[in-house]
């Protein structure tokens, strides 16, 4: 590797990481929790079978399984304007990442609550729990422990699917590295430091994972 090379990489290193850290980070932490509310909303509809609403769910959950994210964000960021619907590229970035994994995650979730023993609500019924108290207190705490796991990997998922956001123009981690990439011309040499700090982020996100599935166990649940 050529001295010219080496100075490059470590120039570009600190803005690298500190778009990682500031706006990557936020942007998929921010998407994640939009992307679990609509999850455990979609998925008590569902479990509920509340006909008419089960339907619209599966509708959408159709739509955004059945159409690439990269389509989704040039509709949101580039064809909503036309509608007369502008959004910022972050808002946009936020909004289909958080309803495109959302979408996964509720089947995910949907999985979770029916693995809950039916007993077990009959047992809130037979404590005097109404429906929402149960579910709070009795079915959605099982349910996140079983769906832990898979609820994490779609983290980590998220995590480098937000490097898409670069398409519409939001200034994260690997359109900085396109950026400067413009002006220097070392593609091999950024992309692979990109994509280095994108597994640091990875791997610490798997370690806290499995910290996770270890906690979840010591209180008796089946992850393990």
């Amino acid at each position: 590797m050529n001295e010219r090379l080496w100075k490059i990489l470590a120039d570009s290193f600190p803005k690298l990481l500190e778009y990682g850290v500031k706006v990557t980070l936020p942007l998929t932490a921010v998407s994640f929790i939009l992307a679990l509310f609509i999850a455990v909303i979609v998925a008590l509809i569902q479990y509920a079978d509340v006909k008419v609403l089960r339907q619209i769910c599966r509708f959408y959950i159709w739509i955004i399984r059945g159409t690439p994210l990269l389509v989704q964000l040039y509709l949101v960021f580039y064809g909503l304007p036309s509608a007369g619907i502008k959004l910022n590229a972050y808002t946009s970035a936020v909004l289909v990442f958080g309803f495109n994994e959302g979408a996964y995650m509720a089947e995910t979730m949907r999985g979770a609550l029916e693995s809950v023993s039916v007993g077990q609500v009959e047992a809130g019924y037979c404590v005097r729990l109404n429906y929402l108290q149960i579910m709070i207190h009795v079915v959605l705490p099982q349910a996140f422990r079983t769906a832990f796991p898979a609820l994490s990997n779609s983290l980590i998922s998220m995590l480098k699917g937000t490097s898409m956001a670069a398409t519409i123009t939001v200034m994260e981690m690997f359109r900085q590295a396109q950026v400067i990439n413009g002006r220097v011309y070392e593609s091999l040499g950024l992309y692979s430091e990109v994509a280095l700090i994108y597994l640091a982020f990875c791997t610490l996100l798997t370690w806290l994972q499995r910290r996770g599935e270890k906690k979840l166990a010591s209180y008796g649940g089946t992850v393990k």
